[in-house]
Parts: structure tokens; sequence; C-alpha cells
């Protein structure tokens, strides 16, 4: 199963791959399929790529409903 977490572009490189804060974590993305991305907008990645743009209020609505779903069951 792939959850759709979203996260935060933080660095681009000319070669097309950058940076996302993916809810704390920093990782490592290929921004190719989403030409004209730039740092601060929200994406969502998929096996290291960025394969969809949200807006900031999507965003932030989706990470709650993932913070609410970590305190109906968390972890021990």
């Amino acid at each position: 199963m792939c959850l759709a977490v979203p996260g935060k572009v933080i660095s681009l490189e000319k070669d097309g791959v950058g940076q996302v804060d993916y809810m704390g974590t920093t990782i490592v993305a290929n921004f190719s399929l989403l030409p004209g991305i730039k740092t601060g907008d929200w994406v969502i990645i998929h096996a290291g790529f960025a394969i969809s743009k949200l807006d900031r209020k999507e965003a932030r609505k989706t990470l709650k409903l993932f913070q609410e779903l970590e305190k109906l069951n968390p972890s021990e």
C-alpha cells in the first residue's frame, strides 16, 4: 500500500532533483515530471518522483488528517 503524504519542496537543483521536507524528514526527489515546481510548493512523491502538486490548503488538510489518525492509534 502506498500513502500520499504531502511534502514541502525545500531545495531545487538545476538537474531537476531537489529535497522535500516529508513530515520532518528530508528526502531527495526528482521533479522532472512536474515542470514549474519551485521552493515552497507542496508535492506528492512516489518512488522518488514528484507526481502531483498540491495547494497549501489541501496539503495542510491532509497532514492534519494524518495527525488525527496517529492520535487514534499511537505507536507503542
